[in-house]
């Protein structure tokens, strides 16, 4: 069952024409990864999607039972929300106002849902801690968490490990990857790190501005683009 769909996407950035004609579905139970080289589109076409940057032409449609609300989003983390003085709880717990905005105040469900989440990912231990104290790894295990608490169907993931060492960013895929099997949350994540996609998406949207390709991970490791794009980085 598809849950999104989206048909011939082109997204401006900077009033520039940033990604064009960009067409594919997200299916329940899907991981996506969007690859391609630095000034693709990638994370253009995700913000898009999300609807943080205008549209020059193209339709996303949200298909029953999922709606916009119903997404959980982790964005590229920046330095100063590195530096965000609050605790663990308090920044997972926040995402649940993302998945309703008409809420003012957390009730019984949005801290079990919060306190769920930070048990799945292994963070429970930290919730009383402050953010900002916390390692780089750490730091995005805590958005992972705060992005699943308004994520009922479909999570998307900008570059979640940028900045994080060789071995901290395998146990994130690992993750995110658990996350996509154990729960069926679909996951559509823009990465460079082609290694990674390829070992753990099952489908790989591949840009250069335009959509190069869209399909299984085994078709993309057996064209021609994804046979030039893998081969030369593994």
């Amino acid at each position: 069952m598809n849950l999104l769909s989206v048909k011939n996407l082109s997204v401006m950035y900077d009033n520039l024409l940033a990604a064009e004609n960009i067409s594919f579905d997200v299916a329940e139970g899907d991981y996506i990864c969007i690859v391609g080289e630095n000034g693709s589109g990638k994370s253009t076409v995700l913000k898009g999607i999300l609807g943080l940057v205008p549209l020059k032409s193209g339709t996303v449609e949200y298909i029953y039972p999922v709606s916009k609300t119903d997404i959980g989003y982790l964005p590229q983390q920046t330095s100063l929300q590195k530096d965000f003085p609050a605790s663990v709880y308090e920044v997972v717990l926040s995402g649940c106002l993302n998945a309703d905005k008409t809420k003012w105040f957390y009730n019984k469900n949005d801290k079990q849902t919060a306190l769920k989440n930070m048990e799945k990912l292994e963070i429970l231990e930290l919730k009383n801690k402050s953010y900002r104290d916390l390692s780089g790894g750490q730091q995005q295990r805590v958005l992972l968490a705060r992005a699943l608490c308004s994520a009922k169907k479909l999570i998307m993931l900008d570059e979640p490990v940028t900045g994080l060492d060789p071995m901290v960013s395998d146990k994130m895929y690992q993750i995110i990857s658990e996350i996509n099997k154990k729960t069926g949350i679909s996951v559509v994540m823009v990465s460079h790190d082609v290694e990674s996609a390829v070992k753990y998406a099952d489908k790989i949207l591949h840009l250069d501005t335009k959509m190069q390709f869209f399909g299984t991970t085994s078709d993309y490791l057996s064209s021609d683009i994804g046979r030039g794009f893998v081969g030369g980085r593994i």
